[in-house]
C-alpha cells in the first residue's frame, strides 16, 4: 500500500529519508579521535574521512535529480539506498584510514539520493509557503537525528567501538529503504521525454542557475551551511581534546544545539503563513549573524568556560532552523518540471563549499577553538551581509509565498 501525500506517515518517511545524509556524518563524531588511534591515523586524514564524505556526497547530487526528472523518483531512489548499504559495509570492515576514506565516498554516493529526491517529492506535491511548511515539519522531524546520533554515537564508542557507529549507520539505512521500497509511490507524473546525457544534465542547471532569486537563496544556504559544516568538523575535536569531555558529554552538548534547530523549525512551520519565508529568513540570518559574532566575544573574553562557547552556537543553530525549510523552499517554486535538477544543483553548491571549509579547518586544529570560532563567525556574517545586498534579485522569481 502506497502512502498517501498528507499523511503524516509520507511527512516522516520523506523527514528520515533526508536525515540519512547527516546521521552519516553525526553518528560517528565522537569517534573520530578513536578511529585516528585505532587506524594509526593523523587528524588531519581522519578528518578527511568527514570532508570527502561532503565531496562525495556533493557529487553524487549533481545526478539523482536529473535522472529522476526522467526515469521517476522511486528508481533512482532505490539505487542510492543500495549504494549506501554496500559502501557501509565496507567501512564496517575497514582495515586502514584510506579504505575509509574510500568508503566513505562512495558511502556519500548512495546517501545524496534521498536527501536530493526527498526535496524533489515535496516539489512535487507542493509549493510555496505549503512546501515550506512541509519542508519545517520534516526539518522538526529530521532533528531527531542531530539531537540522537551524536548521543547514540558516545554511547556506542564508549561500549563497542567505533566499528558500531557504522553498524548503526547501516541499519537504519536498511530500515529506511526498505520502508522507501514498499510504501513510497512515484510522484514524477511529468517526466522529462528528451535524451539524457551529459550536455542536458548541465543544460538544465544552467536554466535554474540564471534565476536570480534561486542564486540569492542558494548563496545564503550554502553560506549558512560552511558555518554549520565549522561545527560539525571542528566540535568533536574542540570539545573533547580542548575542553576535555568524555564521547558522552561531547554527545549531549551537540544535542542541545540540535535542539535550538528543532525549536526554530517548529516555531517556523506556525509562522509561515503571517510572516511569509522572507520574514523568517530575515529572522534566521540576523540570529545566525548575532550567533557568530557573540562566538568570538564570548571566546576571547572567556577561553576556557563551554558555554562561552554553546550559547552562541545554539543561536546559530537557532538562526539554521528558521532559514534552512524556507529557502529551500523558495529555491524550488519556480522549476515544477526541473524539480530534481534545482535540488541537486542546490545540495551539490552546500555540500562542495562545506567540504572546503571541512578541510580548511582539519589543517587549522591546535590547542585552541579559534579555527571553530573564527568560521562559524564568518559565517554568519556572510550570510546577513549577502541577505541585504542580494535583496532585489529575489522578487524577480520568487516573493515572499503567503
Amino acid at each position: 500500500m502506497r502512502l498517501k501525500p498528507e499523511s503524516l506517515a509520507m511527512t516522516v518517511l520523506l523527514a528520515f529519508m533526508t536525515a540519512l545524509g547527516p546521521l552519516s556524518t553525526d553518528i560517528y563524531l565522537a569517534s573520530m579521535p578513536h578511529i585516528s588511534e585505532a587506524l594509526g591515523a593523523s587528524t588531519g586524514a581522519v578528518q578527511l574521512t568527514l570532508s570527502l564524505y561532503l565531496v562525495g556526497f556533493a557529487f553524487g547530487q549533481i545526478f539523482y535529480g536529473p535522472l529522476s526528472d526522467k526515469y521517476g523518483r522511486r528508481p533512482v531512489l532505490l539505487a542510492g539506498f543500495a549504494i549506501y548499504l554496500v559502501a557501509t559495509t565496507a567501512c564496517i570492515f575497514a582495515s586502514s584510514i584510506q579504505t575509509l576514506i574510500a568508503a566513505r565516498m562512495v558511502q556519500a554516493v548512495g546517501a545524496a539520493g534521498p536527501i536530493v529526491l526527498a526535496r524533489a517529492i515535496v516539489r512535487d506535491l507542493y509549493e510555496g509557503s505549503r512546501a515550506a511548511r512541509q519542508l519545517g515539519i520534516m526539518s522538526t522531524i529530521m532533528g531527531i537525528t542531530p539531537i540522537g546520533a551524536p548521543v547514540l554515537g558516545g554511547f556506542l564508542e564508549a561500549y563497542f567501538g567505533w566499528r558500531s557507529s557504522f553498524v548503526g549507520m547501516g541499519v537504519i539505512g536498511l530500515v529506511i529503504g526498505l520502508n522507501g521500497l514498499l510504501f513510497l509511490p512515484e510522484t514524477n507524473h511529468n517526466k522529462r521525454g528528451e535524451p539524457l546525457s551529459i550536455g542536458s544534465i548541465f543544460a538544465s542547471f544552467a536554466m535554474v542557475s540564471r534565476n536570480g532569486a534561486f542564486r540569492s537563496y542558494l548563496s545564503i544556504q550554502a553560506l549558512g551551511y560552511c558555518g554549520l559544516f565549522g561545527f560539525l568538523s571542528g566540535s568533536s575535536y574542540v570539545l573533547q581534546k580542548v575542553f576535555g569531555f568524555s564521547s558522552v558529554q561531547f554527545g549531549l552538548t551537540f544535542a542541545l544545539c540540535s535542539m535550538s534547530y528543532i525549536t526554530a523549525t517548529t516555531i517556523g512551520t506556525k509562522l509561515i503563513t503571517s510572516r511569509g519565508l522572507e520574514g523568517l529568513i530575515r529572522m534566521g540570518v540576523a540570529l545566525m549573524c548575532a550567533g557568530g559574532v557573540l562566538q568570538v566575544l564570548a571566546y576571547a573574553l572567556l577561553p576556557g568556560v563551554f558555554l562561552a562557547l554553546t550559547i552562541p552556537q545554539m543561536l546559530y543553530f537557532l538562526g539554521m532552523g528558521f532559514t534552512l525549510p524556507q529557502t529551500m523552499a523558495a529555491s524550488l517554486t519556480p522549476f515544477p518540471e526541473r524539480a530534481g535538477a534545482a535540488s541537486s544543483l542546490m545540495g551539490f553548491i552546500q555540500m562542495t563549499s562545506a567540504s572546503v571549509v571541512g578541510a580548511i579547518m582539519g589543517a587549522s586544529f591546535g590547542a585552541t577553538a579559534w579555527p571553530l570560532v573564527t568560521v562559524m563567525a564568518l559565517a554568519g556574517v556572510c550570510v546577513f551581509s549577502v541577505f541585504h545586498l542580494t535583496a532585489s534579485a529575489r522578487p524577480a522569481g520568487t516573493r515572499s509565498f503567503h
